[in-house]
C-alpha cells in the first residue's frame, strides 16, 4: 500500500508487516532490540490511513508505557496523522481528567490510550478502557505479552474479557514462553481462542503438558513434569505469528539502546526528597548527612537503587521497584544477559532473586567481593554453560579486559559518572566472536539523579564524538 515511513523500516519490519497488517488479529514474536513496537506503531498508522480504525489501545508493563509515549510514538508516528494521545494514570486529577476527556470528543484523529498492565487489576482501569473501546474502532495491542500468560490472574481474565470489543489485536513479546509452552495459552486466547483450538486452559494442558501426580502435606496435586506434541503446537502458531531473532536481522546496527523506566516507591520519594532539599534523611531510625555534594549524589543514587548507608555505616533498604522490573526484563530476554550494577548491595540483591526465581546454576557474580580463584572460572562458566544464563557484576571489576561475547544483552541496573567504565562495560558483549547486535538496556528512575547521570554520559561521549570529528552516534 501507498503508506509513508517517518522512519525507514529494516527488511525484517517490512515482512512483519506485509504478512500481519490488515489481519485481524497477529502475534509479533520478534526477539527484544528487533524494533516491534516501530512494527506496531506502522500497522495501526496504516490501519487508520485506510480508514479502519480510529482508536489504538496499548497495554504494557509500567516500565515501558512512558517509553511509548515520550519515545516511539513520537519517533515512528507519521507527521500527517493527526492525534490525540493519553497516557492513563491511576489518580485522576482535574488535569487528568480533562486530558482523558479528550479521547472520547468527536473528530478525525487517531485516538491513542496508553495503559499499564497494571491497570487491569482495577475495577477503575477495566471500566476505563471498555469505555474506550465502546467508543471507537480500536486496535488493542499487548505489549510485552507474556503479562497475561498467567489465565488465573485477575488482569489476564479482565483482558480477555473486553478481547472482542476491539476491531483489531495484536500480541509483542521477544519471548512468548518464559517458563514452559502453556505460556502461550491466555496470549493466544486474547487474540482469538479458535487459534490454538481449546476453549480452556486445563484441555490445552491435557494435550501439551504430561501431568504427574505429587504429595504435599497430605494432599495430592497435579505438577508439569514434561512436554508432548509440540512440533504441532509450533504449527498452530505459523499462520497467525511472525517470528525474528536478532540473529536473523543482518541489516540491525551493532548496538541498540533502550531505556526502561523505574517509579520510585512512596518510601523512595519521601527519603529522596529528605536528602535532595536538605542533604538530610532518616529511615528506620538511622540518619544520614551529607558533607560534600559528591556524597550527596552517591546517596541519592543509592536511594533510587533501594538502599542507603546511614552515617553509622549500616546499609538499610527501602522499598523499590527496580528490581522488579528487572526481573520481568529478564523474562523478556532470548540466551544470556550481562547485568552490570553500580552497589555491591544491588549486586547481592540481584543474584539472590536471579537464583530463586531461574535457579542456582543460571547465574554468577563478578564484582570486588568475588574471590580471584572463582572469577575465570565463573566467566568460563558463563561463556560456556547453557545453563549459567546471567552474570551480574561491576563495571569497575569485570568491564576490563574479559571476553563476555556469549551475551548480546547488556543490562544497566544503575550507572557510574565514568565514561571509561561505561563504554569498556559495553564492550565486554561487542567484541570479535559476537555474531548478533547486543542490546544495552538502561534502567532510569526520570527526574532523579539516574537521569542526571545518564546526561551527564550523553555530553561527555558528544563531546569525544565532537573532538574526533565522529558523527554523533546512537547511544543511551
Amino acid at each position: 500500500m501507498n503508506y509513508k515511513f517517518k522512519t525507514e523500516p529494516y527488511k525484517h519490519q517490512l515482512t512483519a508487516l506485509e504478512k500481519s497488517w490488515n489481519r485481524e488479529t497477529y502475534a509479533y514474536f520478534m526477539e527484544m532490540g528487533t524494533g516491534k513496537t516501530k512494527v506496531l506503531i506502522d500497522n495501526a498508522a496504516m490501519l487508520y490511513d485506510k480508514g479502519k480504525i480510529d482508536g489504538l489501545l496499548i497495554i504494557a508493563p509500567k516500565g515501558v508505557v512512558g517509553t511509548w509515549y515520550n519515545q516511539e510514538l513520537p519517533a515512528h508516528l507519521p507527521e500527517h496523522i493527526e492525534k490525540v494521545t493519553v497516557l492513563w494514570q491511576a489518580n485522576i486529577t482535574k488535569s487528568q481528567s480533562k486530558k482523558l476527556g479528550t479521547l472520547f470528543k468527536t473528530g478525525e484523529e487517531l485516538h491513542i490510550l496508553i495503559m499499564n498492565v497494571e491497570a487491569f487489576s482495577t475495577e477503575k482501569g477495566l471500566s476505563f478502557a471498555k469505555k474506550f473501546l465502546l467508543s471507537h474502532n480500536t486496535l488493542m495491542a499487548i505489549d510485552e505479552s507474556t503479562t497475561i500468560k498467567n489465565p488465573k490472574a485477575l488482569r489476564t481474565k479482565n483482558i480477555i474479557e473486553i478481547s472482542d470489543m476491539a476491531k483489531y489485536r495484536r500480541i509483542l513479546t521477544g519471548s512468548p514462553v518464559t517458563k514452559n509452552p502453556l505460556d502461550l495459552f491466555a496470549q493466544c486466547f486474547f487474540l482469538d481462542p479458535e487459534h490454538l483450538g481449546h476453549g480452556s486452559y486445563y484441555s490445552f494442558r491435557v494435550r501439551y503438558a504430561i501431568m504427574k501426580t505429587a504429595f504435599i502435606s497430605g494432599r495430592s496435586i497435579q505438577l508439569v513434569s514434561g512436554f508432548k506434541n509440540l512440533a504441532e503446537l509450533s504449527e498452530k502458531l505459523q499462520p497467525f505469528s511472525y517470528r525474528v531473532l536478532k540473529e536473523d536481522c543482518l541489516d540491525l546496527p551493532g548496538k541498540i539502546y533502550m531505556k526502561r523506566t523505574v517509579d520510585l516507591t512512596s518510601d523512595q520519594k519521601k527519603v529522596y526528597k529528605q536528602m535532595k532539599e536538605e542533604a538530610l534523611a532518616q529511615l528506620n531510625g538511622k540518619q544520614i548527612t551529607t558533607v560534600t555534594a559528591l556524597t550527596q549524589l552517591m546517596r541519592l543514587q543509592q536511594i533510587t537503587c533501594g538502599h542507603f548507608v546511614a552515617d553509622d555505616g549500616t546499609t538499610q533498604n527501602i522499598k523499590s521497584n527496580r528490581l522488579g522490573e528487572l526481573m520481568d526484563i529478564l523474562d523478556e530476554v532470548e540466551g544470556k544477559a550481562i547485568i552490570w550494577a553500580h552497589w555491591q548491595r544491588d549486586i547481592q540483591n540481584i543474584v539472590k532473586e536471579i537464583k530463586k526465581v531461574h535457579g542456582p546454576r543460571s547465574v554468577v557474580d563478578y564484582y570486588g567481593l568475588t574471590t580471584q580463584e572463582n572469577r575465570e572460572n565463573y566467566r568460563k562458566r558463563f561463556q560456556e554453560d547453557d545453563k549459567c544464563r546471567f552474570l551480574v557484576g561491576t563495571p569497575q571489576t569485570g568491564g576490563y579486559g574479559i571476553t563476555l561475547h556469549a551475551a548480546n544483552t547488556v543490562i544497566y541496573y544503575s550507572n557510574g559518572y565514568d565514561l571509561e567504565k561505561r563504554l569498556q562495560s559495553e564492550d565486554r558483549a561487542h567484541r570479535i566472536g559476537q555474531k548478533k547486535s547486543v542490546t544495552y538496556i538502561d534502567l532510569i528512575a526520570e527526574d532523579t539523579v539516574d537521569k542526571k547521570i545518564q546526561d551527564s554520559l550523553r555530553k561527555k561521549i558528544n563531546i569525544a564524538s565532537e573532538v574526533l570529528g565522529e558523527e554523533l552516534r546512537s547511544w543511551i
